[in-house]
């Protein structure tokens, strides 16, 4: 299967091009919507978060039209976004895929460790983002949603020669999985924009 053109990767935020628009603030439909500084649920609404400035929300990228996923931007998705994995069950994919297509992304298992959850994200760039080279900088345990998570740091080089960073702090509950990841340019976008994602994960609450 041949990638998809780097022109919309959230930089998964793990890319693709969606089907849907979202509306926004005037009216209509946009594929933008303000996210202001204010809790706010993201997602299919299991997870909530607060940005510590005005984010925008736009359509799905990598993520292909997969409910438990939402993207944000500041600058564009071509420069730097976070994803949201909101309780993606046992058997489901981060992205819709036919079973025929000869390379596939590997369906998450509730059982996964966090090795084998970082091997689907590398299998998410390179079979569906365009990604060229993929390098794991490292895989730690992190503490997230008040359970053993793990921290996921990578870089990788897509087919429109740019060089981006990511990070991924995830875990599984209840056999889901939850997942914030931050995709940006590596030249100044990651670094400009860890923090708000740092402070955004460290907000994150599970919906009761």
């Amino acid at each position: 299967m041949k990638p998809e053109p780097r022109g919309a990767l959230i930089a998964a935020t793990l890319a693709l091009a969606a089907c849907s628009s979202v509306g926004d603030d005037y009216g209509g439909f946009s594929d933008y919507s303000a996210i202001r500084v204010q809790r706010v649920n993201v997602g299919d609404d299991r997870l909530s978060v607060v940005a510590p400035r005005p984010w925008n929300r736009h359509r799905p990228v990598l993520f292909e039209d997969v409910r438990a996923v939402e993207d944000w931007t500041l600058n564009g998705p071509l420069l730097d976004g976070i994803s949201f994995v909101t309780g993606l069950r046992d058997g489901k994919s981060l992205i819709r895929q036919r079973r025929t297509t000869s390379q596939q992304v590997p369906i998450f298992r509730s059982n996964m460790t966090p090795p084998e959850i970082a091997a689907m994200i590398e299998s998410l760039y390179r079979v569906r983002g365009g990604a060229v080279d993929f390098r794991t900088v490292s895989l730690q345990p992190r503490s997230f949603l008040g359970t053993n998570g793990f921290q996921l740091d990578y870089e990788h080089l897509d087919d429109d020669e740019l060089w981006r960073r990511g990070r991924a702090v995830g875990t599984v509950i209840n056999g889901q999985l939850y997942l914030v990841l931050l995709d940006a340019a590596k030249s100044h976008y990651f670094d400009a924009a860890l923090p708000d994602y740092e402070a955004i994960v460290a907000s994150a609450q599970l919906r009761r």
